[in-house]
């Protein structure tokens, strides 16, 4: 009697684990449908401008300089990975929400756990190895980002002024014979709503495939010189000097800004860049010497007149004896 009792008694038991097992798996079907619809549609819509990381510029645009493919390698690659570890996340806490909601007729507070030594090691190395990751990576590719070149074959010293843009474009074997443009501020359009006259915006030329250094200064407040589609922007402090270091690789006319925000006309600090040939570049720096812009506009016309290290001018001086 005993072995028929025993299997008599074991057929329940059996079924309910059976029960459990399979709502358990239906449960997980369930909060796996919408995770995998939401991939599908996700990636089934994916345009250029997502595979860019929704990053400025288009394909027309893309490799502009030497620096822009590593630039949208490491942004996209580090969205790909978060959005990865998102979706881990919010699935277990999805998971955990479902599998161990309250059941009706549950009174009281479940069964309570501490020191789970694996799981809190997992958490803490794996965001710990995350953290390190993307540190290695930005330090790796912003050290050749910002590397200078040993012998630039050409070199603009940029003034950011409110609100305007002075550009120097220097010969470093014969100083003297360096040339500059003065501009000014961008001229809205009569009656037209907004809209700018791109005719009198300063213009920045740069020659296509050939190492450039960018001299970064301010005459005033803290600017931010940004070429758009360059995919990188520096900062022009007052006092300080900033540098950037790039290949134009693709002809045609950006669109560069201030993006710092600098007083009441910062979203008229406008200029473009014309990526031109070398022959059109220095047919450019020619019609410049022509119109009398020849030498560098200096720190002279800086209003920043207060600064510690500046003194009276000698008329001033000699009055006050």
């Amino acid at each position: 009697m005993s072995p028929s009792c025993g299997s008599a008694g074991s057929a329940p038991g059996s079924r309910l684990l059976r029960e459990v097992t399979v709502r358990s798996n239906r449960r997980i079907r369930w909060a796996a449908v919408p995770v995998a619809v939401g991939l599908v549609i996700a990636l089934a819509g994916c345009t250029q401008q997502q595979m860019n990381g929704w990053l400025p510029g288009t394909e027309e645009t893309k490799d502009v300089t030497n620096h822009t493919s590593r630039i949208v390698g490491l942004w996209t690659t580090s969205w790909v990975v978060l959005l990865a570890v998102g979706l881990i996340v919010w699935g277990l806490i999805i998971w955990a929400a479902i599998v161990y909601r309250r059941r009706k007729g549950q009174t009281g507070l479940p069964v309570q756990m501490r020191y789970n030594m694996p799981l809190e090691i997992f958490y803490t190395i794996v965001p710990l190895i995350l953290v390190l990751g993307f540190f290695a990576f930005t330090a790796k590719d912003q050290a050749a980002i910002e590397k200078p070149f040993d012998d630039p074959d050409a070199t603009v010293h940029v003034y950011g002024k409110r609100w305007a843009w002075d550009f120097n474009y220097i010969n470093k074997d014969n100083p003297e014979d360096s040339v500059y443009y003065q501009g000014i501020q961008a001229q809205e359009e009569e009656n037209a709503k907004g809209a700018i006259d791109e005719s009198q915006l300063p213009t920045l030329y740069l020659p296509q495939g050939k190492k450039v250094a960018i001299e970064l200064s301010s005459r005033d407040v803290d600017h931010s010189f940004w070429i758009i589609d360059f995919l990188y922007k520096k900062d022009m402090l007052p006092g300080k000097t900033n540098w950037e270091y790039f290949i134009p690789e693709k002809l045609g006319t950006y669109q560069g800004k201030c993006a710092e925000l600098c007083g009441e006309y910062h979203s008229l600090m406008l200029f473009q860049v014309k990526v031109v040939t070398p022959a059109q570049y220095q047919d450019y720096l020619d019609t410049l010497k022509d119109q009398g812009k020849v030498g560098l506009l200096g720190d002279e016309y800086n209003t920043n007149t207060n600064e510690p290290n500046n003194k009276a001018p000698v008329e001033a001086s000699s009055e006050n004896k």
